[in-house]
């Protein structure tokens, strides 16, 4: 039976570290507390890394906690050292407004369900754009001890390759955060990914300093996501797994989720999904025991396509697995093929009429005349799922999926997505 929320993140396997493990989990039993997890705006998107923190912040919600997402408009003009090796390019204040706009509509749409009102949305440059230089080294910068910021894993990392002093003093503008919501917003716990130990810390010490020893503060950090074999979660052969459907379809998501390994899924179930104790450990049998059925793994795809996308998102991506499964593309509709065809080799057309062979060959597909009759004749080239055995045979704009593609497939596996201009 899981009691509180520090628990079920203890259960789930979501904590790194934490400040005060005894005092969080006492405040977090006695009353509803606000915490907070920022982003920065380096993007018009966020992939399923940044998804990690913001998953534990919707947990604690959904506990009867107070979330306070924080998107970083000013912050985001600097650039958060950790992780890095060189100093970012810094993008003009239009980018960054840009990337806010979008990431705080994508945080609305993952978090702020329609009617709630438990979530609350800031932005850092609010409170910082008026601040001079004279006040940031009077009221902040003394409070910051150089000798302990260079101790300071982000910092350190850096010393040898070399850090600006912008970079250097992201740690104090990210303190200056956590202060000012624990004065203003009574937010006293930041979470964040395990690189942000470092600057989670500094923001205590800056409330002990301005607000007293006694003030209650705390910081939790997520584990880094490492996948079974070792590499970084998230990244594949096409790079980011991101949430904007326009840069990973709802398609590439669900199969993303569905392709995890055996030894990895249980692990995201626990991290990316609301389901249960209960559930989980039914699907951690089906894993042991039925393997080759995939189940942990469809409940992962759907549970992940139907948070991020939607449920008419999911039943498409499903639509288009089953029908790439089968082979039998003829229900999908024109942009259901532009989704699972994607990747695929592709193609470009005219929309004139023209005779099977000589499309084929000018096409690209078949290398020659003699090659595309041959194939034609010993059953290998099937149009959008139809066999075509009559080398005489005409492709026309009706062969098409709204006048906008076709689909070869070429032996038994060899797909071939044809563009009509």
């Amino acid at each position: 039976m899981i009691n509180n929320i520090i628990d079920e993140l203890e259960w789930r396997g979501a904590i790194n570290q934490q400040t005060d493990a005894e005092g969080l989990r006492k405040l977090t039993s006695e009353k509803s507390i606000s915490l907070y997890c920022g982003v920065d705006p380096t993007g018009d998107s966020m992939h399923i890394g940044h998804l990690i923190p913001f998953m534990m912040l919707k947990r604690f919600q959904l506990a009867g906690h107070r979330p306070v997402i924080l998107i970083g408009g000013a912050t985001g003009t600097i650039g958060d050292p950790s992780g890095r090796q060189t100093e970012r390019t810094l993008q003009t204040l239009d980018q960054v407004q840009n990337n806010v706009d979008a990431l705080t509509a994508q945080m609305k749409k993952l978090f702020l369900n329609e009617g709630e009102t438990g979530l609350r949305m800031v932005n850092n440059f609010d409170w910082t754009h008026n601040v001079t230089i004279l006040d940031f080294l009077r009221d902040y910068g003394k409070n910051f001890s150089v000798n302990t910021m260079l101790a300071k894993d982000i910092v350190a990392s850096r010393l040898d390759s070399g850090i600006s002093f912008t970079e250097f003093s992201y740690q104090i503008l990210q303190s200056m955060d956590f202060h000012h919501l624990f004065v203003n917003e009574d937010v006293q716990l930041q979470i964040g990914g395990a690189d942000q130990w470092g600057n989670i810390t500094s923001g205590l010490d800056l409330i002990r300093k301005k607000e007293g020893s006694e003030a209650k503060a705390f910081g939790l950090t997520i584990p880094l996501m490492l996948k079974a074999d070792g590499t970084k979660f998230g990244k594949t052969a096409g790079g980011a797994i991101w949430l904007d459907p326009n840069k990973t379809t709802p398609f590439e998501f669900y199969q993303f989720w569905a392709n995890q390994d055996d030894r990895d899924v249980i692990r995201y179930l626990k991290f990316f999904t609301f389901l249960s104790k209960d559930e989980i450990d039914q699907l951690e049998v089906k894993v042991q025991t039925e393997p080759h059925k995939r189940e942990a793994q469809r409940v992962l795809a759907e549970e992940m396509t139907k948070f991020v996308h939607s449920e008419e998102a999911l039943n498409q991506a499903k639509k288009i697995t089953e029908a790439l499964f089968s082979g039998d593309i003829k229900s999908l509709t024109a942009d259901e093929i532009e989704q699972g065809f994607k990747d695929m080799p592709t193609f470009q057309a005219s929309k004139e009429t023209k005779n099977i062979v000589d499309w084929l060959v000018d096409v690209g597909i078949e290398p020659s005349k003699r090659q595309a009759r041959e194939d034609i004749q010993n059953g290998a080239i099937t149009l959008n799922s139809e066999r075509v055995t009559d080398v005489n045979m005409d492709v026309t704009v009706d062969n098409s999926f709204d006048g906008r593609f076709i689909i070869i497939r070429k032996g038994k596996k060899n797909y071939s997505l044809v563009k009509l201009l």
